[in-house]
């Protein structure tokens, strides 16, 4: 695991989203993108319950937990790119739900920062190894790939805990990443 943590009274990122840059770079508009995630993903996860975790819509499907668990997971492919290191998967077994929400948050808050600072997004590419196998993929992967996929399954919780009668706070404005007093 990313040496990443966060104490009890540490504040969690994303409560809302940082003040915007003023200038328009390819660094800065993709760390918008994922600030945007992470206040998506703080508001989406923000006060689950058991019983929301545990939801699945269908036979078929991912509870609420497992696609929490798959955010993570994306979340470290996202991250792995911006500290230019092979993307490993990550054994998280052994975390608590908040646990994974906190570093989770943690890793956006540091990748969009990594990416704020740069203008050459092409040396941030995707790297898996399976085995002895390595596959690379340039940054503009990133975009429709993990980034969007995460964007995606945050909806996706959501929607399932509306459906287990815990919906979000209504006054996380998404369009302005604040929230409504």
């Amino acid at each position: 695991m990313m040496n990443i943590t966060t104490s009890q009274n540490d504040k969690l990122p994303y409560y809302e989203i940082p003040e915007a840059s003023e200038t328009y770079t390819a660094g800065t508009v993709v760390a918008r993108m994922i600030d945007g995630l992470g206040f998506r993903y703080y508001w989406a996860t923000e006060g689950l319950r058991a019983e929301d975790l545990a939801f699945k819509p269908s036979q078929d499907s991912r509870t609420t937990g497992e696609t929490v668990d798959h955010i993570l997971g994306l979340t470290n492919v996202i991250m792995s790119s911006a500290l230019k290191i092979v993307n490993e998967n990550v054994d998280t077994g052994k975390l608590n739900f908040e646990e994974k929400r906190a570093l989770t948050l943690v890793m956006l808050k540091k990748t969009a920062d990594i990416f704020r600072a740069s203008d050459d997004l092409s040396q941030f590419k995707i790297v898996f190894n399976r085995g002895e196998q390595t596959s690379e993929y340039p940054f503009w992967n990133q975009i429709n790939g993990p980034i969007a996929d995460a964007l995606w399954h945050c909806g996706q919780v959501i929607t399932h805990r509306r459906t287990s009668g815990n919906p979000y706070n209504s006054k996380a404005s998404v369009f302005t990443g604040t929230v409504k007093q």
